[in-house]
């Protein structure tokens, strides 16, 4: 890579959480994954290496950018956490700093966001959010690419989602907000969306004429519903909570009957990977409403967007 282009690189953005977008850049993001989906692969960029820096394991996330960065026309360097050590034998704000004179972007994949944020902080390229424990921002702008493919809109429809307020809960509620979708989530007491998110989304909202709501009670929230979204109850990191998470979320199952409780032609929607019998019923991810697959895909195009418009500084 030239020096120019570098010097083109080191005036960066990042996409940390949803709230790093714009409306219009939201909503762009998904028009360009439609448009790159329906091409044939080509390069788009030149020759951008990008680093991607897991603590977690991962199927989805690994292959899907692995595979967005080639067909983009980059290369990719898998960081595992052994190699790295990242918050242990290495600092994020050294990590950064090092990486940053090597690659052109770091995916980091990581269990607190805060590490995400100091990546950010402290490197002098792009970081994209592969995951945290606060948001899953390519998550769900892939899942908007699938809503949109499969309604042609996005604005006036009703999301509901059944579960905890995580990480993919949160990044939905902001992406839905901020494209004019309405957002609804069932959760036990407890387990409800923070005030400051809730704040957050109001805002996004007043501006796309969305609506949020919430409700304890999943058979309420799953009414007039276009989609209905469920993930796993416990997330990477809350092993020691498995026991009271079931107890918690018991009556918070998808099932087929609660799935027609919903719009005729309502969109089933999870994230992967599922935990069937708890959070879904068994054989839930082959119904004829779901469109779990067509989401993993989505994962794919939706990524080399991002890629493109951060790398190409667009």
């Amino acid at each position: 890579m030239s020096g120019n282009d570098r010097e083109h690189f080191i005036s960066c953005r990042h996409l940390r959480t949803i709230g790093d977008l714009t409306q219009d850049e939201a909503q762009g993001l998904i028009k360009s994954a439609v448009s790159l989906k329906a091409q044939e692969s080509k390069p788009i960029l030149s020759d951008p290496i990008i680093a991607l820096l897991f603590q977690k394991p991962s199927l989805r996330t690994r292959v899907s950018f692995e595979v967005a960065i080639r067909e983009i026309g980059g290369s990719a360097i898998y960081l595992s956490p052994d190699e790295v050590g990242l918050g242990k034998r290495e600092s994020p704000s050294d990590v950064a700093k090092v990486l940053s004179r090597y690659v052109q972007a770091i995916v980091a994949r990581t269990f607190s966001h805060e590490t995400i944020q100091q990546l950010a902080e402290y490197g002098t390229i792009p970081v994209i959010n592969a995951l945290s424990d606060w948001e899953h921002p390519c998550q769900a702008l892939g899942d908007l690419l699938t809503v949109y493919e499969k309604r042609g809109r996005l604005k006036g429809l009703n999301l509901a989602f059944i579960g905890d307020t995580n990480n993919v809960a949160r990044s939905l509620l902001m992406a839905s907000s901020m494209t004019g979708m309405n957002f609804r989530i069932a959760c036990p007491r407890g387990y409800e969306p923070d005030e400051e998110l809730l704040q957050q989304g109001r805002r996004l909202a007043s501006l796309s004429g969305a609506e949020i709501m919430y409700d304890p009670d999943p058979t309420v929230v799953v009414q007039d519903a276009d989609v209905v979204y469920t993930d796993v109850w416990t997330s990477m990191g809350q092993e020691s909570e498995v026991d009271i998470r079931r107890s918690a979320f018991v009556k918070y199952q998808v099932s087929a009957q609660l799935l027609s409780m919903a719009r005729e032609n309502a969109l089933f929607m999870h994230p992967l990977p599922a935990h069937h019998g708890e959070e879904i019923s068994s054989g839930l991810l082959d119904d004829p409403h779901s469109v779990v697959f067509d989401q993993a895909e989505n994962r794919l195009h939706i990524q080399k967007a991002i890629l493109v418009k951060l790398l190409s500084n667009g």
